[in-house]
Formats: structure tokens, sequence, C-alpha cells
């Protein structure tokens, strides 16, 4: 699953990245026939670039909702879990510290 996964960010990567070259040139091309400003060019490579980021962030935020609903599926502990257990089990051993006073 996790190879899987990688694939598709590969797949997706080099997407956006052939897309970028492409949108790149189209606004050259643009600018070479004074279609829009050097400054509209980048203006709109910025908002491309925004949107990309955005995008980004909103599919790692989905990949780590489906990482950790996968976790639990399979039953795996996370970090918090551990962590509550751990402040769980120094709660008890300082109780019985106190019980052997």
């Amino acid at each position: 699953m996790n190879e899987l996964l990688k694939k598709g960010f590969l797949l997706g990567l080099g997407a956006a990245v052939t897309s970028k070259e492409k949108f790149d040139q189209k606004l050259k091309e643009l600018v070479d026939k004074n279609e829009i400003t050097q400054d509209e060019a980048r203006t709109v490579l910025q908002s491309f670039t925004d949107k990309g980021e955005m995008k980004k962030d909103e599919w790692s935020a989905k990949q780590f909702e489906q990482t950790q609903k996968m976790a639990k599926d399979l039953g795996l502990a996370t970090k918090e879990d551990i962590n509550e257990l751990r402040a769980r089990i120094t709660e008890l051993e300082e109780k019985l510290g106190e019980n052997e006073l």
C-alpha cells in the first residue's frame, strides 16, 4: 500500500512539473505576442504556484487522515496513545511508591 501511495505521489508530482513547464511556456508566448505584460505573467504564475501549494497542503492533510484511519483500522497505537499510557504508568508507579512508605 505504501508503494502505491508513493507511486501516486510521484505521478502527481511529475504531472505538476510538466504542467508548470507548459504553463511557463504558454505565459512566455503570451508575453512575446504582447497579449499580457511581464508583470501580469508573474502575477498569474504566482497565483498558479499559490494554488499548487494550497492543493499540496490539502493532499498532505488528506494523506495524514488516511494514514491515521489505516493505523486505527489495523489496531496500531498512535503517539498520543503511547503518551497516555506512559502517563498512566508513571501515575501508577507514583501511587505504588506512596503505598510502600
